[in-house]
């Protein structure tokens, strides 16, 4: 158990080392981007004094040390600071009555969405894949094995946007059955919730699925040779309780890997998709805000989207060693 806990101490250490690698990167990418928010708000007529006076309000007139610190401050306190798009313009030229809007609040709402969108994804890829991976190991080389191969190969080759477009298409132009745009907001139901989700869901379903097929059918086929999957079969077990009961379990640890990734890429991937059925989510917000450089926004936006993949692939990590006694006991 020591063994085990001191892994999974090493995991986290390197997971909060690589995320304050990230945040130096987000950081510096952002403030490369070109423009400036003071000018962009005032137009291309306005003077020197105004856009310095603006500038000099938001803290831009900090050196990049400065501000990084103070950012990165705020973030580990749970302050990802205020949005400079959805401040009031009366705030910005010293009146009071201006009300700035923090990041934190305009970032959660779009985040429940998308952990939502994620989560029906999940839902319905998660057992899809698995049970078509090990169908197809069952069945290796038979004509289901090479159409779910080909299948899934065809749908992770094509772009997010165009198998989004494709779904437009059939479901919901020709045969309208579900609705093309993705109008979320407050008071929906579950049921018009989920119904106005299911499209951008089966959109990153069939992204995701390959990966997970693939990789659950490549896990089962290696552990097919084993011995005691040799021995198994000679005392009679049926196939399908061969491959479920003792080679899936053995199998875990790659599959867990691949989940994992996947389930990353559903919440750090999802931009396109968001923008393509205008969902209202995280990935739809980071595209509209770096439209405007509204620099707050993007980056606590791209520092979710790091900290999401780097929890996921720790989790990853942490249930592959406990799903694998050679990996909770390394020699």
């Amino acid at each position: 158990m020591n063994s085990v806990l001191k892994i999974i101490l090493q995991r986290l250490a390197l997971g909060l080392l690589t995320l304050f690698i990230v945040s130096i990167v987000i950081f510096t990418a952002v403030n490369m981007l070109p423009g400036d928010f003071a000018q962009a708000i005032l137009g291309q007529s306005a003077t020197p004094e105004a856009v310095e006076a603006i500038r000099k309000d938001l803290g831009l007139d900090k050196g990049p040390v400065t501000r990084y610190f103070e950012w990165l401050g705020g973030a580990l306190r749970g302050d990802l600071g205020n949005s400079f798009a959805q401040a009031n313009f009366a705030s910005f030229v010293g009146d009071d009555s201006g009300v700035r809007t923090s990041v934190a609040q305009q970032i959660a709402p779009r985040f429940a969405n998308t952990m939502f969108l994620a989560g029906v994804t999940a839902a319905i890829a998660v057992p899809f894949a698995v049970t078509l991976g090990i169908l197809a190991a069952l069945y290796r080389n038979s004509v289901f094995d090479r159409v779910a191969n080909i299948s899934t190969l065809t749908s992770i080759s094509s772009p997010e946007f165009f198998m989004a477009y494709v779904l437009i298409l059939f479901l919901a132009v020709l045969n309208p059955i579900l609705p093309s745009l993705s109008n979320i907001y407050d008071g929906m139901s579950f049921g018009e919730r989920l119904e106005k989700t299911l499209l951008p869901a089966l959109t990153l379903t069939l992204v995701v699925t390959a990966h997970m097929m693939r990789m659950t059918r490549a896990a089962i086929i290696n552990l097919l040779a084993s011995p005691y999957i040799e021995m198994a079969r000679l005392k009679g077990i049926k196939p399908m309780r061969v491959i479920v009961r003792h080679a899936l379990p053995n199998a875990l640890a790659p599959i867990i890997n691949v989940i994992a990734l996947n389930l990353a890429y559903l919440i750090t991937g999802v931009v396109v998709v968001e923008v393509v059925f205008v969902y209202p989510g995280i990935g739809q917000l980071f595209v509209d805000s770096v439209k405007i450089r509204d620099i707050p926004v993007v980056q606590a936006c791209c520092l979710i989207f790091a900290a999401a993949y780097i929890l996921l692939n720790l989790l990853a990590d942490i249930l592959s060693i406990l799903s694998n006694p050679r990996l909770r006991h390394p020699k």
